[in-house]
Formats: structure tokens, C-alpha cells, sequence
């Protein structure tokens, strides 16, 4: 019934994830996961993937692909009892995530199944829990009473109640289904045996509590068949699927003492109480004609090797990384998108500001603030000293001032692990000299506005005076004619002449991918400019220009954001004036519009192909408009 159908999968890397993409491989579905781990490297190309948080996936992104079935997988929890910390991991992971997901999918035209990973943690405990061990387990039906036991429960409880919502309303096109899941152990997991597992191949002592409480122990790839069997089956509402047979935990150690001859246990003491819980599968059953066979003697000598196989991958320190955000003055817009980006990447690492200044108001945005040295009193060593000791793997230059320094010692940086969102040399100082830009976009065969040194060099009535490098723009002159051009000219360091254009400036941001290849353009208007900067602009559609720009930029070997500057005139025709080689003061506009820099630099920096992202444009026009606003501590 999934053959050919058009599947997204939430948490798809997952251990539950894994086996149902296998699944949808051979059925021949045509896949989109969307997980906080790496792609998987075994997956075939022709899956889509998204490493990073999906509560920071847009409407736009889901609707795109055209979903016609989801299996929602997603979730974070902890085993046993939950720790304080886990309170806002449940929120954002959980509760937020699920609502997310749906709003954005609710309404997509093409979605014809929702299948839902819920969880027997719905159940009330005081039916399955107790104080003693019990004789047998307690077989739970799916209408037994509910009073989740666990924060994740809840959470899970509260989904079921937003598809049923959802499924009871006659704009609902699509039908859902929540499988209540037992205790799930399988590969790359978390789950108690796979623990204990890794821990005997490494000849540790196994800590043991409770050995006589019941789990319905069910293997991932079963849970992963009978998510794929419910998704074809016609099942609406809530459903169990377990393993139907509860073992004892004295049970699962008796299996691994015949992998684990000397194999040592630690009886620890708990309050917890005896678990003795298994699924009812008769609904299941009836509703696919199919019910879980395979039990623990059967899957543990397959996990043995799996872990063994993986050993050395699995004893690797998890490492903590840091960005770096230089030049942060009060750039605070520009902070809020690192943040953003690193939040859709879906990693923990910390943003740091850095500035000369130690009042920049933007290290009240960031995790930690690093007073920098000024440009001409920071060396290489001293720079990355800094960044081995605070673990520093990205950089993101702002300010045009520094733009060299950091090319210069880019590709250094990268042989130490540390990315750096710049161009390289050239393309850095070809922005940078307005001069040069000319000179070199006429060479490769772009509409650039007429750049002399001297006035004389042009044909024209009226004249723009600006300095040659750098923005400039507080010193430029407009619609001039000859002698107040010259006159302007006496105030300027390096003066530079261009003729005069009438007509609509506008920016056109663009992102240029690792290999070359311009991902995406997305041009803006700017409807009011203070000082240079846009503090109104909104994007429109203008292809030509677009596919213009992004050609530019390949040409001219740019790496990173970048922002030209276009006159539009009144007959249509294109002059570009400049480009700026960095990340601009408007530029957020074009990121929520989904020029999403700052996320495919993290992505390419931890080595995913952008190939596999596809650059979706948000179906409507933005605008951006700036305002002051304060921040209270």
C-alpha cells in the first residue's frame, strides 16, 4: 500500500526509524526524514534528509514535498524516572514538537495518514505497578483507565487528544492512528539490554535492580512492522503494540549469561515499584492480521554483534563545540539568526561574541563574551590558542574590517577543525574594492556600473562620488554634477566616480554552498535606508535577477552569505553597484524567507551534502521591519 507513496518519517534516524526506513526502501517509497542526528551513512542518496530540531521546520518545507503519509516518531524520554532537567526537554521535544509538526500538516492537501508513535506509559500505573513482584503480568486493553505516570506520558496522552480533535473535525481529509508502544529495545538505543550489552563487552560489572518485574520487551524492528502494517491497515485511534509476552528482567539476564559466561551483577536496592505489564494484541492483530513472533532469545545474539561490531564508534567522548560571532557590537538581529541556525541544526553548542569593546551590547545575547584584540594586535597563534581553549569550531566575521584578516587564514583554520563562513582572499577583496568589482564584472561579462578614479573617464551628466572601499555610505555623494562631484571628491580618502542612475536600489542576498554552486537568491526591496542599513525591506520575486546574482557569485568565487546591491531602472534593466562578502544588517529577512545561511553552514561544516536540503522559498512575500526594543535581566 506504501509503494511509490510519499512518506515523511519525524526522528527517522532513531532506532525505531532505522527498521521502518528500511522498510519504506523496499517498498519503494519515496522517503523524507527529518532527525537531530546525522544522516545515516548507509541510507541511499535518493532519501531526503534534514539533520536538525523539527520544531524549527517551516509549513512551507512539509508542504513542499507533499506528504502522503507520516509516521511520527520523534520523541525524547528518560527511562525510569525522570530528572528535573527534563522537564523543558519534554516540552520542546514532546508536547511543542507533536502540536508543531500537525500544525504545519494538518492542513497539507495531500496527507492521507498519520501513524503516531504513542506509549503504554498512558496506562495507570496503579494497574500494572506494585509493591511486591507479581505473579503474572497485567495484560493491558486499550480502554483500561489512563492517568499517565511520567511527564513523557503525558505528553504522548496529549497528542492522541490533538488527532483525535483533529480526526472528529470534517476538515480533516486524513485518517490518524497512535500505537501505544511497550518497552522497545533494539539497535543504537538507549533501552536497558542494549546497555547492559555494551557494558559486558566491555567486561564491566552490570548493576541489576528489581529482577523479578515484568516488561513486554518488544524488539524495534517489530515495532517498526507494525507501525508500517498499521500505516496500510485501515485502524483509526488509539492501538497497542507490544510483544504480548512479559519476561521477567532475571529472564533477560538469564539469556545474556549464555552469550556472557562470566558474566557480573550488582543487585542494587530501589523503591521503585515492580513492574508487571504486557500488551492486550488482540485489536492489533484483528486490525493487520499480524502480531510479533520474535522474543528476546531471538534478538539478543543480534544486538551482541551489532554492538561488537560498533565498539570503538561507541566509546567516543561526546564533544562540546562553540561559535563564534565576531565583531558583535550590537548586531543582536544577527545573533538571533547563529541562534536560530544552531537551534534547526539541532546541536547544543554555545555562541560567543566577540568584540574589542567590552560594553558591545551583543554579549548580552550570547552564551559567553571574549574581549577580542584589535585586528592589528591579533596573531594567528593568539587566535587559535582562543579557539582550542574555548573549543571554538566556527567563526562568523560580520564587519567588512575583518573580512581579509579571516581569509587569510582560513584554510589554516579548517586543517584545525575550525569552519569559517568567509570567502577566500580574492573574492574578499574584489567585494571590498568597489573599483575591482567593476574591473571584474565587466570582465566576466555582468551589467556593473562604470567605476573611474578619475571623472574624466565618464560620459555622463551627473555623478555618485564614494569611497572606494568599504560600505561608505554616510560619506557618499548623489546626482552631483561635475564640479560638486569633485568638490565631494576633495573630502573622500580615495574618491571613485560613477554615473549617476535613476531608478530602485535593491539587495539581493545569496548563499554560496562549499563546492561552488549558489544555493539560493532571494532579492528584497528596500524601502528605508537609515546610514546605509535597510530598516524596511521586503522580499519579491524577480527570477532574472535572481539567477543573475547567483551566477555573479559563482563567478566570482564567494563562499558563505553574500548581498549585492542593484539599481533597477526605469526601462528594467539591471546595474549592480556593488557586493558585500558577509552576512548583512537586513539580510535576517531573507533567511526567514528560507535563504537559511546560517543553518547550511553548520550543516556543511559537519560535513552534509546541501545537495540533499532543498532550498524551499516561503510561499509569501516578508517584510522586515527594525525597531528598538530593550532587554530586561
Amino acid at each position: 500500500m506504501l509503494k511509490g507513496k510519499r512518506v515523511f518519517v519525524s526522528g527517522g534516524a532513531g532506532v525505531i526509524g532505522n527498521e521502518l526506513i528500511n522498510k519504506l526502501i523496499d517498498v519503494g517509497a519515496t522517503i523524507f526524514v527529518g532527525d537531530l542526528k546525522p544522516r545515516p551513512k548507509h541510507w541511499p542518496k535518493s532519501i531526503r534528509y534534514r539533520q536538525g530540531d523539527l520544531n524549527e521546520i517551516t509549513r512551507d518545507e512539509l508542504i513542499e514535498f507533499s506528504p502522503q503519509y507520516f509516521f511520527h516518531l520523534a520523541a525524547t524520554f528518560e527511562r525510569s524516572e525522570e530528572s528535573y532537567d527534563f522537564w523543558g526537554e519534554n516540552e520542546r521535544h514532546n508536547m511543542n514538537l507533536s502540536h508543531h509538526l500537525m500544525d504545519c500538516l494538518k492542513d497539507c492537501p495531500s496527507l492521507e495518514r498519520v501513524v503516531f508513535a504513542s506509549s503504554y506509559l498512558i496506562y495507570n500505573p496503579e494497574l500494572y505497578q506494585f509493591g511486591e513482584a507479581a505473579a503474572s503480568a497485567t495484560s493491558l486493553v486499550e480502554n483500561a483507565p489512563i492517568y499517565p505516570r511520567n511527564l513523557c506520558g503525558a505528553a504522548k496522552l496529549m497528542h492522541e487528544i490533538e488527532l483525535r480533535f483533529l480526526q472528529q473535525h470534517s476538515a480533516c481529509h486524513y485518517t490518524t492512528a497512535s500505537a501505544r508502544i511497550y518497552r522497545v529495545y533494539g539497535k543504537n538505543s538507549r533501552d536497558i539490554i542494549s546497555r547492559w550489552i555494551q557494558a559486558l563487552l566491555n567486561d564491566e560489572t552490570i548493576q541489576v535492580y528489581r529482577k523479578k518485574g515484568m516488561f513486554d520487551y518488544i524488539y524495534a524492528g517489530d515495532v517498526a512492522e507494525g507501525l508500517f502494517r498499521l500505516a496500510a491497515s485501515e485502524a483509526t485511534g488509539v492501538v497497542n503494540l507490544g510483544n504480548e509476552n512479559a519476561r521477567r528482567v532475571e529472564e533477560v539476564l538469564d539469556v545474556l549469561k549464555t552469550h556472557f559466561p562470566s558474566m557480573k551483577i550488582i543487585e542494587g536496592s530501589s523503591d521503585i515499584p515492580y513492574e508487571a505489564s504486557q500488551a492486550d494484541m488482540t485489536q492489533f492483530e484483528a486490525l493487520t492480521g499480524w502480531k510479533p513472533a520474535r522474543q528476546i532469545e531471538d534478538t539478543i545474539p543480534e544486538l551482541i554483534a551489532h554492538y561488537r561490531d560498533l565498539r570503538e564508534t561507541m566509546l567516543q567522548p561526546v564533544d562540546t563545540r562553540a561559535a563564534l560571532v565576531t565583531s558583535a557590537s550590537k548586531k543582536v538581529p544577527l545573533i538571533k539568526c547563529v541562534t536560530k541556525g544552531i537551534q534547526k541544526f539541532g546541536q547544543s553548542f554555545q555562541i560567543i561574541s566577540g568584540d574589542s569593546n567590552p560594553n558591545a551590547i551583543g554579549r548580552y545575547f550570547t552564551d559567553s563574551f571574549w574581549q577580542m584584540p584589535r585586528l592589528d594586535q591579533l596573531s594567528y597563534e593568539r587566535l587559535l590558542d582562543t579557539c582550542i581553549e574555548r573549543n571554538i569550531k566556527y567563526i562568523i566575521p560580520t564587519r567588512d574590517g575583518e573580512l581579509k584578516f579571516f581569509s587569510g587564514y582560513k584554510q589554516e583554520l579548517q586543517d584545525k577543525g575550525i569552519h569559517v563562513m568567509v570567502s577566500d582572499s580574492e573574492a574578499v577583496e574584489t567585494c571590498l574594492d568597489k573599483l575591482l568589482f567593476y574591473q571584474r564584472g565587466l570582465e566576466l561579462g555582468f551589467p556593473v556600473i562604470p567605476t573611474e578614479e578619475q571623472i574624466d573617464d565618464l560620459k555622463a551628466s551627473s555623478f555618485t562620488v564614494k569611497e572606494r572601499y568599504g560600505a561608505g555610505s554616510e560619506s557618499i555623494g548623489l546626482k552631483l554634477n561635475e564640479q560638486e562631484a569633485l568638490s565631494h571628491a576633495q573630502t573622500l580618502e580615495q574618491p571613485i566616480f560613477q554615473p549617476y542612475i535613476s531608478g530602485e536600489e535593491v539587495s539581493i542576498d545569496v548563499y554560496v554552498q562549499m563546492n561552488g554552486k549558489c544555493k539560493a537568491a532571494i532579492a528584497r526591496k528596500r524601502e528605508l535606508v537609515v546610514n546605509g542599513e535597510s530598516q524596511i525591506t521586503t522580499t519579491f520575486r524577480d527570477e532574472v535577477l535572481e539567477r543573475q546574482c547567483a551566477e555573479f557569485a559563482e563567478k566570482l568565487g564567494l563562499y558563505g552569505h553574500a548581498i549585492f546591491q542593484v539599481i533597477i531602472d526605469q526601462a528594467g534593466g539591471y546595474h549592480f553597484i556593488e557586493c558585500n562578502s558577509r552576512f548583512g544588517g537586513a539580510s535576517r529577512l531573507s533567511v526567514e524567507a528560507g535563504l537559511d545561511s546560517f543553518y547550511w553552514f553548520f550543516l556543511e561544516a559537519a560535513g552534509n551534502d546541501l545537495e540533499e536540503y532543498p532550498f524551499v522559498r516561503a510561499a509569501r512575500e516578508k517584510r522586515l521591519v527594525r525597531y528598538a526594543e530593550d532587554l530586561i535581566q
